[in-house]
């Protein structure tokens, strides 16, 4: 979209996180650390559920689509709050920008629905355990990772757009270690009612709509345990459900704080501590829950370690 040449800015200038100079280094090998322990961590969720056949399941189908995003989410972000980190600069180009606020938007609306996805999966599984087959079939679960896909993408797409048409005449500066919308909203000097009413209407249907599902899908799921109340069946409900139900408190609770929780101008620390914990440390955190409380992906991790053992 073409913009006013006294509007255009070549670059943004990212402030980063908001860490003394001379302790650089010390977060700089701590970020590293978390960004490379997501990707391996996530790939082996990844390559577990491709090698046993055990967990072709639609849950860990989902799973392994939730790991490859995480990834990716992270990858928007991390590389290049490293590099600025290491190589001691700030700039970013004004089209990597908005390619950055793009992918950012389209990855967390993804991990949104497909934590949707696994909620409604978990119902199915407990709620309705003799159709369990029926109902997730491979069609359906295929079915819910491309809309996920297409809504999000469609969802990016409408604020990218609308993003692209603002001008930035006050500063290019951006207290922030990535092109966050808000942030960038915060700073352009046009007018951004129509970018704030797509974020209340749209993101409505993208964050609180899924939200609402899963806290539906866990309401049904508590009410059929106690129902038919037992030790067993608490185990096991907690073991198929536990893994999950972290992984969406992580998920929504920094969200909540992130963009719900009410803030001033004096609290952009706060925002970027948050985001960092949003970004980084939630898609880190995911291979560690799954594979500690899901014996399935123990079990699995366990079978292939001895296998390779017993090659050698």
């Amino acid at each position: 979209m073409r913009r006013d040449n006294q509007s255009s800015v070549s670059e943004f200038l990212l402030l980063g996180l908001p860490i003394q100079p001379e302790q650089q280094g010390t977060y700089y090998a701590l970020f590293l650390g978390m960004y490379l322990t997501t990707v391996l961590g996530n790939l082996l969720i990844i390559l577990l559920i491709r090698l046993d056949s055990r967990l072709h399941t639609p849950m860990y189908f989902f799973l392994s689509h939730l790991a490859l995003t995480d990834i990716s989410f992270s990858s928007v972000t991390a590389p290049k709050m490293l590099m600025n980190m290491l190589m001691q600069t700030q700039s970013i180009s004004y089209a990597g920008c908005i390619c950055q606020a793009y992918f950012f938007l389209m990855l967390a609306d993804v991990d949104s629905f497909l934590l949707t996805s696994m909620a409604y999966d978990r119902y199915v599984a407990i709620c309705h355990p003799l159709h369990y087959t029926r109902i997730m079939s491979q069609n359906l679960c295929f079915l819910l990772v491309v809309v996920s896909w297409v809504l999000s993408f469609a969802n990016a797409l409408l604020h990218t757009l609308l993003l692209a048409r603002l001008s930035f005449l006050r500063s290019n500066t951006l207290p922030h270690f990535f092109c966050d919308l808000s942030a960038l909203l915060k700073l352009s000097s046009s007018d951004t009612t129509v970018n704030q009413l797509a974020i209340l209407i749209v993101g409505s249907v993208v964050i609180t709509l899924p939200f609402i599902c899963i806290l539906v899908s866990y309401g049904h799921i508590g009410a059929t345990i106690l129902r038919r109340p037992s030790i067993k069946g608490i185990c096991k409900a907690f073991s198929t459900c536990g893994s999950h139900l972290s992984v969406v408190s992580l998920y929504y609770g920094a969200i909540i704080a992130l963009y719900f929780v009410p803030s001033s101008n004096s609290t952009n620390d706060k925002d970027v501590i948050v985001s960092v914990l949003y970004c980084l440390v939630t898609p880190m955190l995911n291979p560690f829950i799954y594979s500690l409380r899901n014996r399935d992906m123990k079990g699995a991790l366990r079978n292939i370690l001895s296998r390779t053992k017993n090659s050698m």
